[in-house]
């Protein structure tokens, strides 16, 4: 039983191990089938997790599970720990889950870089390979289930889910022959699965003796509106100033730098917005995944020898960090090597944000300098096909849900022009999403003219914005429908909402679970404005609404300072 005692764990009739909530009454959410178990005598113990966290949706992490032991038909043990949030366990692979009992479910179909649309109640189909997180609702949003994966380590493979055809029944199987690492699910209401850090608080402690040079912030960013604009000296120059004109702390220098136009290097980028006062992060190709045809630098980190001599000219260049791209899934291989990674970035003062890669497992909490992950279909899919214009808004009311439960999520967010696709998101919609939408490192999408050229208010808002967040509270919402997200950084409080469907949508907030310090305050409402002539609303408040009426596909921001 969880310390809480809302959460149950028992030994079904077939000796396999059925999970229940108390929430009024006794509900089954999941039967784990790893053979015939018996528990092992003594072996229950009772832990608790008290921690920080440089960057994520909560500094100040905290929480209490029991673990018990039980002893498997193969003579291998299965540990499990119930969590006062959800449940974790390890020790079996190859075995079956059985979540038939859920009303719906949001399965996304697996690739090796998890970037692809949630599908709500998507049906059986023997065979079908789904990545995490995967999300169960239980009842009339009674009990949710959130199923992914933590505390993976070098010697692991990552798990995935495979359909057995009959409905609600998977199989879960590490992608080779290792064992997965710790199969995790959050168990509650929405709120609490959205405000869960049982990813994190499942996995290792931190290995850094030292923090205090890893800073959260915000960076612009060349390749949404210019897929090769990296290489060029002059296109760079402007997302400098960008970022200096807005005191972003840092400008991406994305791939192909090795090969600048204009006469210029890499050495002549980095130089400029350091005299600028913005701290670079450059671009690498992992070279494991899409290296034939694929941009470079490539083959600079493979070897152990090489990333050493790479890093140490980074740090020595007063480069920031390093964006990683272009992995090939779940294997042991890729999870050693970005282990690997991030462990030599550490060495050398280096934040990471690895892309095309697997979601996140916990990581954050073992190696602070992982600022974030893509592994979710972002705002970047405008620059590659139409499909993304009719899909965004829903898609991003999916995701506070699933993906950014588990860590930071590097979605590329705000973009108030077209790339080569159009958008249909309002801009009050893509202001939101920076709040929204958490990661350590925030890469704004747009042109350095856009950015530029909107109300002074929008400007101090992005000038000012946090990316590392001291709580996060969830008012309202359900997948793909709306969500209304609150979180604090110090003494500001950013309250932010959108609207997923084509139609207007009159969303409330449930003000009552946000502390007294946000009643009776002067606050910033932005929002979009009702006249056709003009985009923004922006106006002053002193109570929360606790009605607000979005537009199709829109949004809202309220900021207390």
């Amino acid at each position: 039983m969880s310390p809480n005692g809302k959460i149950t764990l028992s030994i079904s009739e077939d000796s396999s191990l059925s999970v229940a909530v108390m929430n009024g009454k006794e509900r089954r959410l999941m039967r784990i089938d790893c053979g015939k178990i018996r528990q092992i005598p003594g072996s229950v113990s009772v832990h608790n997790v008290d921690y920080y966290m440089v960057c994520g949706k909560r500094r100040h992490c905290r929480n209490e599970f029991s673990e018990v032991k039980y002893l498997l038909e193969n003579s291998d043990t299965l540990s499990v720990r119930v969590y006062d949030d959800g449940i974790a366990w390890t020790g079996c692979r190859g075995y079956e889950v059985d979540l038939s009992g859920a009303s719906h479910s949001w399965l996304q179909d697996w690739s090796d870089c998890y970037e692809g649309f949630y599908n709500k109640d998507k049906g059986s189909k023997y065979g079908s390979r789904y990545g995490y997180p995967a999300l169960f609702e239980y009842g009339d949003r009674d009990v949710f289930l959130l199923l992914s994966e933590s505390s993976i380590g070098a010697d692991n493979a990552a798990a995935s889910l495979y359909d057995t055809g009959r409905t609600g029944v998977y199989e879960i199987r590490p992608d080779g022959e290792e064992y997965p690492g710790w199969q995790t699910a959050v168990i509650g209401s929405l709120s609490d699965v959205v405000e869960s850090t049982l990813i994190n608080d499942n996995s290792p402690v931190d290995r850094l003796d030292d923090v205090s040079w890893i800073k959260p912030g915000v960076a612009s960013w060349v390749y949404w509106a210019y897929n090769h604009g990296s290489n060029d000296f002059d296109i760079i120059r402007r997302y400098v100033d960008m970022a200096c004109e807005l005191s972003l702390p840092y400008v991406l220098i994305d791939a192909e730098w090795d090969e600048m136009k204009n006469g210029h290097s890499i050495h002549d980028a980095v130089s400029y917005a350091l005299e600028k006062g913005v701290r670079p992060m450059i671009w690498y190709n992992s070279s494991v995944g899409w290296v034939n045809g694929a941009p470079g630098p490539k083959f600079r980190l493979n070897e152990p020898e090489n990333r050493e001599k790479e890093f140490a000219w980074c740090e020595e260049n007063g480069i920031a960090g390093v964006k990683i791209d272009f992995f090939s899934g779940d294997t042991n291989r890729n999870i050693k090597y970005m282990m690997d990674l991030l462990e030599c970035a550490a060495r050398h003062r280096l934040l990471v944000n690895f892309h095309g890669v697997t979601i996140p497992r916990g990581w954050q909490r073992t190696y602070p300098n992982l600022v974030s992950m893509e592994a979710v279909y972002g705002a970047e899919w405008y620059n590659n096909v139409s499909t993304f214009t009719d899909k965004a808004a829903r898609h991003n009311a999916t995701l506070p849900f699933t993906r950014n439960v588990i860590g930071s999520m590097d979605y590329t967010p705000c973009a108030f022009t077209d790339s080569q696709h159009p958008h249909i998101t309002t801009d009050a919609h893509e202001l939101a999403l920076t709040v929204l939408f958490e990661s350590g490192i925030q890469h704004l999408a747009d042109r350095p003219e856009s950015f530029l050229s909107q109300p002074y208010e929008i400007r101090e808002f992005l000038s000012e914005l946090p990316t590392a967040w001291d709580d996060t509270f969830l008012l309202g919402g359900y997948p793909g429908d709306y969500v209304v997200m609150a979180r604090q950084k110090g003494d500001e409080w950013y309250i932010c909402g959108i609207n997923g469907n084509d139609s207007s949508r009159e969303i409330s907030i449930d003000v009552d679970r946000l502390p007294g310090i946000m009643h009776g305050k002067k606050m910033v409402m932005i929002t979009d404005s009702p006249d056709a002539d003009k985009t923004w609303k922006i106006c002053e408040i002193d109570k929360i609404p606790s009605i607000v009426i979005m537009k199709p596909r829109g949004g809202f921001i309220i900021k207390l300072k």
